[in-house]
């Protein structure tokens, strides 16, 4: 889309009310998802390669405008691990428009046929995956989310209607101009991503609605309040993703080592992402060779430790943990640590406390692992590595729209393949019911 066609668009926005200009973008997105679900697999990629490269020719103006929002961000105090989320530069734009580019590279997985049968009357019966239809992302902060979530609903099939946060409105412009410019260029409808020309927040309320049933599913990408609201207001089918309250639990079997690695990277390797761990859980049966080896190194490595009873007495430095801590997803260079009796205690602490999205176990007991993968009820668990891996891309979904914590159609990683439904072929030969 021109800065022209924008402009258009926010002085339509100005003219009408907030109801009539979000009903508007829900009948174009309809339109544009019937389309969509026709279009060939070669014609979404020519359309992924075209948005890939239009964000990188506009690669100076989309930091151009990242840095306002930034500079906001900053005015307002927002906190240093917020302004990471947001933040943009040269290789992060390179990152996304990478990201488009693997997208485009994976199996197109609309008309898959999931299973198919013969009936003994002769039916032959298919299941065929086929798209959802459109798809609306509410997000905060992170505009990156903009051309993920284009990129994966394009790839299925999927028109998509994007809310980004109001802290992040210029930066998800700017690239969502770039989508609009690629999507035009290989001849798909401007209207199968849209971006909500708004701030004004009777927009959410307007998609959680359904826009007049143009919208079949909500996807929220945001802290405790957003889902919360998404939850309680939606008229629509939600992929829940809740807050990232992650645990790294080190069992008695656990080599020192791989678990000081494992701790230091599941919480300060980007300390911002949902998939950063926020509570570590130390077995007692290896508390006394393992606890100060791993408060210390997240101490000097920056990372600020509140601690129980018995982990206050190995460094005085550890802060008292509080009741909150043990349920709080803080998003920063902040972690809680308790030593726990075994590994049921282990489980029944991530029970009370966990999010239900990532928890990962230390050790080389196998039979341990095996029972803390069973009976762990999160959307992703891990034997021995970094929660950090809780990511579309590291599962090979090429990028994801986000963590679904549910339980119903998706769970972990909403890639291209979660954004599809299915119906069934039946093919005949004149038979009749009897």
């Amino acid at each position: 889309m021109s800065a022209t066609t924008f402009a258009g668009v926010a002085a339509i926005g100005e003219a009408a009310g907030t109801e009539e200009q979000m009903l508007e973008i829900g009948r174009k997105a309809k339109a544009a998802a019937r389309r969509l679900a026709l279009a060939t697999p070669a014609q979404k990629d020519a359309a992924l390669a075209a948005m890939a490269q239009a964000i990188r020719a506009r690669s100076a103006a989309i930091c151009e405008a990242n840095a306002e929002d930034v500079a906001e961000a900053r005015r307002q105090g927002m906190t240093a691990s917020f302004v990471d989320r947001l933040a943009l530069d040269p290789a992060r734009v390179e990152a996304i428009a990478a990201g488009l580019d693997l997208v485009r590279s994976l199996p197109d997985p609309v008309g898959e046929v999931m299973s198919a049968w013969d009936r003994p009357n002769g039916l032959r019966i298919e299941r065929v995956r086929v798209p959802l239809g459109v798809v609306g992302v509410i997000y905060e902060s992170r505009p990156n989310v903009t051309a993920d979530a284009a990129a994966l609903c394009l790839k299925s099939g999927n028109a998509a209607i994007l809310r980004g946060g109001s802290d992040s409105f210029r930066s998800s412009r700017a690239i969502h101009q770039a989508i609009a410019a690629g999507l035009e260029k290989a001849g798909l409808p401007a209207a199968a991503i849209s971006l909500v020309p708004t701030r004004d927040r009777e927009a959410v309320g307007l998609m959680l609605q359904g826009l007049g049933g143009t919208i079949d599913v909500i996807i929220p990408r945001g802290g405790k309040s957003l889902v919360a609201r998404v939850q309680a207001e939606a008229r629509v089918p939600v992929f829940a993703h809740l807050d990232g309250n992650n645990h790294v639990y080190v069992h008695g079997a656990a080599p020192l080592g791989m678990a000081r690695d494992i701790v230091l990277n599941a919480k300060m390797r980007r300390t911002s992402v949902c998939g950063a761990a926020e509570t570590l859980l130390v077995d007692e049966a290896c508390a006394g060779t393992h606890l100060k080896p791993l408060v210390t190194a997240l101490i000097d490595a920056g990372c600020e430790v509140r601690g129980d009873s018995l982990t206050r007495i190995v460094d005085p430095r550890v802060k008292p943990a509080s009741e909150e801590d043990w349920s709080t997803e803080f998003g920063d260079a902040i972690i809680a640590v308790k030593v726990v009796s075994g590994l049921g205690d282990a489980i029944a602490h991530i029970e009370r406390y966990g999010s239900h999205h990532t928890d990962a176990i230390v050790t080389t007991d196998q039979v341990a692992a095996d029972r803390f993968l069973a009976e762990v009820d999160s959307a992703i668990v891990l034997h021995n590595a970094s929660t950090q891996f809780a990511d579309g891309g590291e599962f090979g979904f090429g990028a994801e729209i986000g963590i679904a914590t549910g339980r119903m159609h998706a769970r972990g990683p909403v890639g291209v393949e979660q954004l599809t439904t299915f119906k069934y072929r039946v093919r005949g030969a004149g038979q009749t019911r009897p």
